[in-house]
């Protein structure tokens, strides 16, 4: 259950890692890789199959802003950020691609201390349905999960 992804020139491993609903150190492990420097744009690596079902793509326009962008999609400016590892007041390029979440699914990432029962008391559905809806859950601090409305 993987696919070849090729690096984009402006990923990270942690953008990579969320945008395929995993963790870095999951990447590196199923790559055979040891350091984040041995990613380069260009090469092709190995994710999770079929993660983004979730997202659709969005390429940052001049004058584009995270604020804008929430906005046009009506989502939570934040909830922006954190899906694609950023930070309120970190820059975005135009041509860079950001991931903007589907709607019909609610969206949680996951924190220190988190629990099957609590994400899906969160989601307010069963903790089966919850893993059927996520082909992996590490509970690792900055996890993607997604439940369907």
């Amino acid at each position: 259950m993987f696919d070849k992804y090729k690096i984009r020139p402006d990923d990270d491993l942690k953008k990579i890692a969320l945008r395929f609903n995993t963790n870095p150190e999951m990447i590196m492990d199923i790559n055979n890789l040891y350091f984040e420097d041995e990613f380069r744009a260009g090469m092709e690596i190995i994710v999770p199959k079929g993660k983004e079902k979730y997202f659709n793509i969005y390429t940052i326009e001049k004058g584009d802003s995270l604020y804008k962008i929430a906005e046009k999609y009506n989502i939570n400016p934040t909830l922006l950020a954190s899906l694609n590892g950023l930070n309120m007041e970190d820059y975005i390029y135009p041509n860079q691609e950001i991931l903007i979440p589907k709607s019909g699914y609610s969206y949680y990432i996951t924190a220190e201390g988190d629990t099957l029962d609590t994400v899906a008391k969160t989601f307010n559905i069963k903790k089966a349905d919850l893993l059927n809806q996520n082909d992996t859950i590490y509970l690792l601090k900055d996890q993607i999960l997604v439940a369907k409305r």
